[in-house]
């Protein structure tokens, strides 16, 4: 049994020497003869207005963590030892991420899981889908003909095998779905197989749905459960003719017409995919204009580029109400109804329909009633820190949750970023996310990125709070390694502050934005100020030199080179 009764003091090293000895006198008391009000008392009494902030934060963590575990361990209701210092309750993305950091750190940790190992994002998500990407790319190189001429190619007709495509997919899941199992046992960790379900503080049961289980207990659990694809009500999903994502990555056919519900990145991405093996599209987005999410400048060159010349249609401010799978000979068939009046609009009858209105967080069945947490919209409320707050407002000790069970940010990268933040907190050593420095991608072709706020949010934020906002813009045609692809078509626009050169957002539309934006999210991350980054050299001829540009395009009205004030976490 690994014992974990007395919590780490803070590295007092890093305090002054005149602080030591009352940190020391607090931290090396044994908890069991410390009683609570009695440490209240020394911590009335701590003056904290002698220590700067950083060394007033790790005392303040170090004693309520002190005040949590003393108040527990007097009531009686966690256990005063553990089978591991971390439990993690789900084995995505999020939760694979938590458990590498958390073994670097010197934690025994388990991971329970209760389907695969890899959650959405490898077995139903970002990974499979990637591989269908691949294809398509690659599909639409073959059949542009003007392009290939231009570069000297003469290639015939191209075509491809649907089963081996879709294998290629279910390939790659399984691969990378093997690395990380393998991963976590070379280190390690525990991997418990179940449903986990809390049944009270610091103590997780796992097992088979109907049956009795195991229990372990924790000093700190983290859910790290997911999602599923979200459906509206009145659609009715066969798997076969009306599908969500889980389904369409396994390619089982090709319609000849199939109407994706939604406009986000999953529905563009499938668009691209089922435009490049031929199909026809017809998007049915709910409100006024095409993929909502994205910076309005970026989705207006977007629909250009990715809708336009293609064959997609679209209906837009209107809702799929009803819609039926194809039976018996008939054709699936869609209602949609005015989103303002809510009278119904028009029919669609098509071979198949894709629903990507979304996901929905998976939380059901954790037992969260046993800890008086009570789920917003299916969210588990969590505060900066991902630290769970119950019903009545109050921080669930030693509890956290990443990744899309949260809500706050639903990307696979989100939830393991999350998680190496909670490991830093439970291994003594505060940190808090910052949401706005963290980057997303649509995997179209050409790709979309975008980090931090998009220019009406920039805007918003700016009368608040009463500054200025400028942006700048630079385009793909004047990069000379995009012209040598003969991949001019695309944007990269810059929002930021003119005053002290903070950058807000970053957006880019073209060939390889996936992987230029992270230069960006990192100056975001590190608080590097437009005029520090300037200066920084970029390899010749290449894609990166698209945001040296942005950035030295950039009117900074101040010169000065001293780091930006603290990140904002969200």
């Amino acid at each position: 049994m690994h014992s974990s009764s007395v919590l780490s003091p803070p590295n007092c090293s890093l305090l002054k020497r005149s602080h030591r000895n009352q940190i020391e006198k607090l931290s090396l008391a044994p908890l069991k003869n410390l009683p609570f009000c009695g440490l209240r008392n020394e911590i009335l009494a701590f003056e904290f207005s002698k220590l700067n902030r950083c060394e007033a934060q790790r005392v303040r963590n170090f004693l309520r963590n002190k005040i949590v575990s003393a108040s527990v361990a007097e009531n009686g209701n966690a256990p005063t030892s553990f089978d591991y210092d971390l439990v993690i309750i789900g084995a995505g993305v999020g939760g694979h991420g938590a458990a590498l950091h958390a073994v670097e750190k010197g934690l025994k940790t388990a991971i329970i899981e209760g389907d695969v190992i890899g959650g959405t994002c490898v077995n139903r998500g970002c990974v499979p889908s990637k591989a269908l990407l691949a294809v398509s790319g690659r599909m639409r190189e073959l059949k542009n003909e003007h392009h290939l001429k231009a570069l000297g190619i003469q290639v015939s007709g191209a075509g491809y095998d649907r089963q081996a495509v879709a294998d290629h997919a279910n390939n790659l899941a399984s691969k990378i779905r093997n690395n990380l199992t393998n991963s976590l046992k070379a280190l390690g960790v525990d991997i418990l197989t179940g449903v986990g379900t809390i049944t009270g503080p610091q103590r997780v049961k796992y097992g088979k749905v109907g049956f009795s289980g195991s229990e372990v207990t924790a000093r700190d659990i983290i859910i790290a459960t997911g999602s599923v694809p979200f459906v509206p009500r009145g659609i009715e999903v066969d798997g076969k003719t009306v599908i969500t994502s889980d389904h369409a990555l396994k390619l089982e056919f090709v319609p000849e017409w199939i109407a994706i519900v939604g406009s986000g990145y999953i529905g563009l991405e499938f668009s691209d995919v089922y435009t490049a093996l031929g199909s026809e599209v017809t998007f049915i987005e709910a409100l006024d204009q095409l993929m909502p999410g994205f910076d309005p400048e970026i989705s207006k060159l977007a629909q250009r580029i990715l809708v336009n010349p293609r064959k997609i249609d679209y209906h837009t401010g209107v809702f799929a109400t009803k819609i039926t799978p194809a039976k018996d000979g008939r054709p699936v068939v869609i209602e949609l109804t005015d989103a303002k009046t809510k009278e119904v609009k028009d029919t669609l009858e098509v071979d198949a329909a894709l629903i990507a209105t979304g996901r929905a967080p998976f939380t059901n069945g954790l037992g969260l009633e046993n800890i008086n947490v009570l789920t917003q919209r299916g969210f588990i409320p969590v505060d900066e820190r991902m630290r769970v707050v119950d019903a009545d407002g109050n921080l669930v000790p030693h509890l956290y949750c990443i990744g899309d069970a949260n809500g706050k940010m639903m990307l696979a990268h989100a939830a393991s970023a999350q998680g190496i933040s909670v490991v830093e907190q439970v291994s003594g050593r505060d940190h808090v996310l910052n949401h706005l420095s963290i980057p997303a991608a649509c995997f179209t072709h050409p790709e979309i990125s975008m980090v931090g706020l998009t220019e009406p949010q920039a805007r918003e934020k700016a009368e608040k709070e009463g500054f200025e906002i400028s942006i700048a813009k630079t385009s793909f045609k004047a990069n000379t390694k995009a012209l040598a692809e003969n991949e001019g078509e695309g944007l990269a626009k810059l929002i930021y502050r003119p005053d002290n050169g903070e950058i807000l957002g970053v957006h880019i539309f073209g060939m390889h934005a996936a992987d230029l934006i992270h230069e960006a999210s990192n100056a975001i991350a590190l608080g590097t100020s437009i005029q520090d980054i300037k200066f920084a050299v970029h390899a010749h001829p290449t894609l990166s030199e698209v945001l040296d540009e942005l950035f030295k395009s950039a009117k900074v009205t101040s010169h000065d080179h001293r780091p930006l004030s603290e990140s904002v976490a969200v």
